[in-house]
């Protein structure tokens, strides 16, 4: 009999944990071949521990990942869009939210952001992602950088939306003059997902590029965070 690796997935998952012979199981393989040997669902099963009524914590895991599109929506999901699941109670709710936040921060950590060297706009997106992609509001930070391009700080200016009328160019540059920073470098995410540049975004990037040429503080790029991509507005305007 053929069957695809959907199929596969689904028999896989069908089976109840204390079913499995026991090298099989996700917390046992853990410890003999290390968290990298285990699949998505499989890591998430170790989280929740336990599945709901007729729903083994396997195939509870899988349809947890299914409902939220994968990682990638398990990144933004929150407090109450998981209790809305039929067995995840509070506890388990905050047990999920907590280790998704500390997986944001290993990975921020990681990053040594205060002594990155800024090259181009990938960098600025692995910088920021992991924070960034997963908010549901618009936000603009300042990357403030040395001669070397090398990060100084980065000052989380704006929640809310971003566009010309909202932001205050003193404000932008505050950081950099009182760090005595070479240049910055304007970041902010879409919360839609589409990092596509709207036209305030524009407007925006040159009116803080012309105030970087009179206060001698450049302006290195203006970077747009989607889910998964980003848009650099150099980039779209170089000639």
């Amino acid at each position: 009999m053929a069957f695809d690796s959907d199929d596969c997935e689904k028999i896989t998952t069908a089976f109840r944990i204390k079913e499995m012979p026991r090298t099989d199981r996700p917390r046992e393989r853990i410890i003999l071949a290390g968290a990298g040997s285990l699949t998505n669902y499989e890591l998430l099963a170790v989280l929740l521990k336990t599945g709901t009524s007729g729903m083994g914590v396997l195939e509870f895991a899988e349809m947890i990942l299914r409902r939220f599109g994968g990682l990638s929506g398990l990144d933004r999901v929150t407090f109450d869009q998981l209790r809305q699941v039929k067995g995840i109670g509070e506890a388990k709710a905050a047990e999920l939210i907590a280790a998704i936040e500390f997986g944001k921060r290993i990975h921020e950590a990681t990053a040594n952001r205060e002594s990155r060297q800024i090259r181009s706009a990938e960098d600025v997106y692995e910088l920021v992602c992991a924070k960034m992609r997963s908010l549901d509001h618009e936000e603009l930070w300042v990357i403030n950088v040395d001669s070397k391009n090398r990060v100084l700080a980065i000052d989380q200016l704006y929640k809310g939306s971003v566009n010309a009328s909202t932001i205050r160019i003193a404000e932008v540059f505050q950081g950099a003059v009182s760090r005595k920073a070479m240049g910055i470098i304007l970041v902010h995410n879409h919360p839609s997902g589409d990092p596509t540049p709207s036209d305030l975004d524009f407007v925006v990037t040159r009116n803080v590029k012309e105030a970087g040429r009179i206060l001698e503080i450049a302006l290195l790029d203006h970077v747009v965070i989607g889910a998964g991509d980003y848009r650099s507005i150099f980039d779209l305007t170089a000639d």
